[in-house]
């Protein structure tokens, strides 16, 4: 493959309160060295979004709180949800952990990295000092991850600096898994965007605080608990009714405080159960499907159970029934849960329904990411 940099198209969207800009798209070749206006914006403390193997990020130098500003207002982003800082090796880390807290040969946390670095999981460390505090949002902790997606690689080791990046998309929307999605929020407002095609994952990495005992699992994600365990067989999986509400309060990493992932419809999350027959998920569904029918919604309906049949007699004009893969597959439906939340998005429905699974493997970070953006649950 050729990378080149191509300007595709100039941008004329109006976004208020948001300087207009034009914009560069990198697209996929094969010169890796064609992507350096986005290496330059990085080391002169803009923002770019680039593509990681779990979803696009939006990414500034980490060591220059003037650059790391402009992703909070690109996003219009809390400035109490902190980031995660990406780093291309472990020598990159000493500018961003504690002296004390580098992982070092036969600690726990250097095997952990040894085994799952470069890859979907992100971990807490102390921070030094030269990390902005609004990387952080104040916390004396830094996560960090080192994504294995050959672009993202590239990008942060040629740029030759740490990279901030939440996800590429306004927050509170479903992350980003093109650069379609990317350009969809962020249209006008961010200066470069290197298209590398639809991410691996689908869905945000797992962020593990190793500094706890036993460690917790902040935020579930690519590397799934059931790998973990045979890591660190004592690991937990966090609960705000189990360890409190204070951690969401002031959060060490993105995902714990704020309503997240959510389109413009209505999301309905039909909670899983070991039987969706026509007895239960799919009479549960239907019901509410002939309500918001006689109310004249259009509904969209992200279908994975094999066992639920969408019957002709309940849907019609109104519905649009989005077949994800199916429940025996989570890491199909982790893929694309994101993308299948903004396309019915894009074809104006009122409300999204959708299928529960079961939270084994990847159904863990499937089943927090569509609870956090539903508006109603039903069990």
């Amino acid at each position: 493959m050729r990378l080149t940099s191509q300007c595709l198209h100039q941008f004329s969207r109006k976004i208020s309160n948001t300087k207009h800009m034009s914009r560069t798209t990198i697209r996929l070749t094969d010169d890796l060295t064609a992507m350096g206006p986005a290496i330059d914006l990085l080391r002169n403390g803009e923002v770019v979004a680039f593509p990681t193997e779990t979803v696009y990020g939006l990414g500034a130098n980490a060591l220059n709180s003037s650059a790391v500003q402009k992703i909070f207002t690109a996003k219009g982003r809390p400035s109490d949800n902190p980031l995660i800082v990406h780093i291309s090796s472990l020598n990159m880390l000493k500018d961003l952990v504690a002296e004390e807290a580098f992982p070092r040969p036969g600690t726990t946390i250097h095997k952990l990295c040894e085994e799952l670095w470069p890859g979907a999981i992100t971990f807490l460390f102390p921070k030094s000092d030269r990390v902005p505090d609004n990387v952080t949002a104040g916390q004396p902790t830094v996560a960090v991850r080192m994504p294995s997606h050959p672009i993202a690689k590239y990008l942060i080791e040629t740029a030759g600096v740490p990279v901030a990046a939440p996800s590429a998309n306004v927050s509170g929307r479903p992350s980003p898994t093109k650069a379609e999605h990317v350009l969809q929020d962020l249209d006008g407002i961010i200066p470069c965007v290197i298209d590398g095609g639809n991410t691996n994952y689908g869905l945000e990495s797992t962020v593990l605080d190793i500094n706890r005992d036993p460690p917790l699992i902040l935020r579930p994600g690519g590397v799934t608990f059931e790998q973990l365990k045979k890591l660190i067989p004592n690991v937990q999986v966090y609960e705000r009714s189990v360890h409190g509400s204070q951690m969401a309060e002031k959060p060490a990493t993105p995902g714990l405080k704020y309503r997240h992932y959510s389109p413009n419809a209505l999301v309905l999350l039909f909670e899983y159960n070991s039987d969706p027959t026509v007895t239960s998920l799919k009479e549960k569904m239907k019901k509410r499907v002939e309500e918001l029918k006689r109310e004249g919604k259009r509904i969209g309906i992200i279908h994975v159970h094999s066992g639920v049949k969408m019957d002709e007699e309940w849907m019609g004009d109104q519905v649009i029934v989005y077949p994800l893969g199916d429940e025996s597959r989570p890491d199909v439906v982790a893929q694309g849960i994101f993308s299948a939340l903004r396309s019915l998005d894009d074809k104006k429905v009122d409300c999204i329904m959708v299928e529960g699974i079961s939270e084994e493997n990847e159904g863990m970070a499937v089943m927090n990411r569509v609870r956090k953006a539903a508006a109603e649950t039903i069990q």
